[in-house]
């Protein structure tokens, strides 16, 4: 089977468009570059589908690498037989590859070996042959120094037995198949630690049973991380009736034989000592991978949100990290994001300064002509927006309520030491809750996605599948909207296709050393930027006032001299062509094709004329809870309150009330009739309005629903 055929089995396409992906993946094309600009080439593959053939080609790989390894050491025994070859060559399922494998792997030595060494596997072919020989009078000539009397010989050959059952390739499949369909996973209390502080929030699964196969992503790995911390004991079992009854339907040939009670010891043995541990170990594995990759796309899809959340755009800012004791730290931010001021207000107590607080506040948004005022969601957050709201401002100002979460992170890291090395943390966090307002994409690139807290036992799940993920997520979030190169960090620019880290400090200190870019063509002079990285990335920047306006849209340069033959036809500048949609509308994009640039592209091209550059974000817009709910106390069932979605899981979504513990919605309450994905309901930072089921002030715990 080629790498084609095994892909072609799994993904929704034909063998072509595959093939044709293929090809751009191994010439260094990144997914972006292939899915915006060679959809003629693919077939109009999105983003999705090229990574899913990327990873099914290092999947196909890595079996092709292990068949080689498994042939390799069987015919290093010399027991690669001709058969054997074949099983192996055909098989693509690494599962059975390691079934197949199995008698020839070197491990431990193991009970069954002992016997063979003592000469008993001939006694064992007899008791397995299931025939009319009397095997407990044959057991006797087979004791010698180490077998001292015929159960000692019996033994022995029914421990060789029992490995031989194990090694059983249908025996594995067919046990498999049991533990897929019926395992149950119990956990118990570890008595010692359950009055541990720790402990409550396990409580649930001190004693908890059901079926594997229907344990949700989330309700599972909450039994890992309960068992992980010690607190309860988790097993994976199936009915162990079932589990000897499908054994013996394949060992059992003759029921009548001598050696049938024989037989049947070894099965159990074999189930209870190998079996029963290697694929209950299985069932639980597949179970935690199936959850991990359902809370890596959950955290996936709520990082896509959150970072393609509405930017307010290039407005100066005024924002606030409140804080009570410690004081509020106040920073003053221009149109870039660049600081400009830093100072500590204390409105709140125990020093109530709210008049000297009052007084600063106006006049800084009076002297740096501030447009808006961005305040940490953190302690003390409603109180400082109270406080603000008081305020008589002599302009209009916005006030918006921002997730502080990771800009402590942020604050901490190298990049924000690198740019601003003359403050300290508490400045470099406000300057983050700032900037995430007027741009939430170029922000929180800087911090690392599992320190955002959206997701759901980000830390339990594959750190190295979770890892690949978000980088995926951040390259197609970032290439979505497209990146100004004159303004953009070098943090932002490293997402970027085909740039990276070292492309990205290159190209910023070009920026400084020879001042803006004025057109694309420049990114060639940028140090070690070769022709396949300005291929791959000079799409994705845009240059604002360029010489030539295509240098601002997501027309590629391979495509400016059709672009200019669209608008010569049409008697206009390309210029005049531009965002005039009663013009576009009378391009017929057949009349453009090229061996290099298809129909489907001609359309892209089209269709960005109409709105070169637009951003794909909506606009900021301002939030206010309700005055009369600030902490938990303050919430009673029955209230109906506006919130924000401020995280999404596959059980419902949380949604910030203005408490500081967020409430829970139910995906049972998130409307009328089934939802089976939380996201067709609700986005990040959607605006929602939310009823009070229960309030639990013990637990900190807030139930809603979005059913009024």
């Amino acid at each position: 089977m080629t790498n084609i055929q095994f892909i072609a089995k799994q993904v929704a396409t034909t063998p072509k468009n595959i093939e044709a992906t293929l090809k751009l993946l191994n010439e260094d094309c990144t997914i972006p570059f292939i899915s915006r600009y060679r959809k003629d080439a693919t077939g109009n593959l999105d983003e999705v589908f090229i990574e899913q053939i990327a990873k099914l080609s290092k999947e196909y790989d890595v079996i092709v690498k292990r068949k080689d390894a498994i042939l390799k050491s069987i015919d290093e025994q010399n027991a690669l037989t001709p058969e054997l070859s074949k099983k192996i060559t055909e098989s693509f399922d690494l599962q059975e590859l390691e079934d197949i494998y199995l008698p020839y792997k070197k491990k431990k030595k193991t009970r069954a070996d002992v016997a063979r060494e003592n000469g008993l596997e001939p006694l064992a072919q007899l008791i397995l042959a299931q025939n009319k020989d009397d095997v407990d009078f044959l057991a006797t000539k087979f004791i010698n120094k180490n077998i001292i009397n015929e159960d000692d010989a019996l033994q022995g050959a029914r421990d060789i037995v029992a490995e031989w059952i194990n090694e059983n390739i249908f025996v594995r499949k067919q046990l498999r198949r049991l533990f897929q369909r019926k395992a149950i996973i119990e956990t118990k209390v570890v008595k010692k630690k359950a009055e541990e502080e720790g402990a409550k929030k396990f409580s649930q699964y001190f004693e908890w049973s059901e079926n594997l196969s229907k344990t949700p992503s989330h309700r599972l790995l909450a039994m890992l991380r309960a068992e992980n911390e010690g607190f309860v004991k988790l097993k994976i079992e199936v009915d162990i009736d079932e589990a000897y009854d499908l054994i013996d339907e394949i060992i059992i040939k003759n029921s009548n034989s001598p050696s049938i009670s024989h037989v049947q010891l070894a099965i159990e043995d074999s189930y209870k000592r190998l079996l029963n541990p290697a694929i209950s170990n299985e069932a639980l594995q597949e179970a935690k991978a199936k959850a991990d990759v359902t809370a890596i796309n959950v955290f996936a899809t709520n990082l896509g949100q959150l970072l393609l959340a509405p930017p307010l755009g290039e407005k100066r800012i005024l924002a606030i990290d409140p804080g009570f004791r410690s004081g509020c730290k106040i920073v003053c931010l221009d149109e870039k994001g660049d600081l400009l001021y830093n100072e500590t207000i204390y409105p709140h107590a125990p020093q109530n300064e709210d008049a000297m607080a009052m007084k600063k506040i106006k006049s800084m948004v009076n002297a740096y002509a501030i447009d808006a005022i961005s305040i940490g969601n953190g302690t003390a957050s409603r109180e400082t927006e109270f406080f603000i709201k008081k305020i008589a401002f002599d302009k209009p100002v916005q006030v918006f309520i921002v997730s502080e979460a990771g800009a402590s992170v942020y604050s901490a890291s190298k990049i924000a030491r690198d740019e601003f090395p003359n403050y300290d943390v508490t400045v470099r966090g406000s300057v983050s809750i700032g900037r995430r307002l007027s741009d939430p994409l170029a922000e929180l690139v800087k911090i690392d996605p599992k320190a955002i807290g959206v997701g759901q036992y980000q830390h339990d799940v594959d750190q190295t599948k979770l890892k690949e993920e978000l980088d995926n997520t951040v390259i197609r979030c970032v290439n979505s909207v497209g990146i100004n190169i004159n303004t953009a960090s070098k943090h932002l620019l490293s997402y970027v296709s085909g740039i990276g880290e070292k492309l990205a400090e290159n190209i910023v200190q070009y920026r400084s050393e020879n001042g803006p870019f004025e057109d694309r063509k420049q990114l060639k002079k940028v140090p070690r930027l070769g022709e396949k990285a300005y291929q791959q990335g000079v799409a994705f920047i845009r240059i604002s006032n360029a010489k030539n306006p295509l240098d601002n849209s997501a027309v590629h340069p391979e495509a400016y001299s059709i672009v200019e033959k669209m608008a010569k036809d049409l008697k206009l500048s390309v210029y005049d062509l531009i965002a005039n949609k009663e013009k576009t509308a009378l391009i017929k994009p057949e009349n453009y094709i090229t061996p290099e640039i298809g129909l489907l592209t001609l359309k892209d091209i089209i269709k960005e004329l109409e709105k070169p550059g637009l951003d794909p974000r909506k606009s900021a817009k301002v939030f206010e809870f309700d005055p009369n709910v600030k902490t938990i106390k303050d919430v009673r069932t029955g209230m109906i309150l506006p919130g924000i979605v401020n995280n999404i899981t596959a059980f419902g979504c949380f949604v910030d009330i203005g408490t500081k513990e967020s409430g829970l919605v139910h995906i049972s309450q998130l409307k009328a009739g089934f939802v089976s994905d939380v996201n067709e309901v609700v986005k990040l930072h959607q605006h929602v309005t939310v009823k009070v089921v229960e309030v639990d002030e013990d637990r900190k715990r807030i139930q809603l629903t979005m059913i009024l």
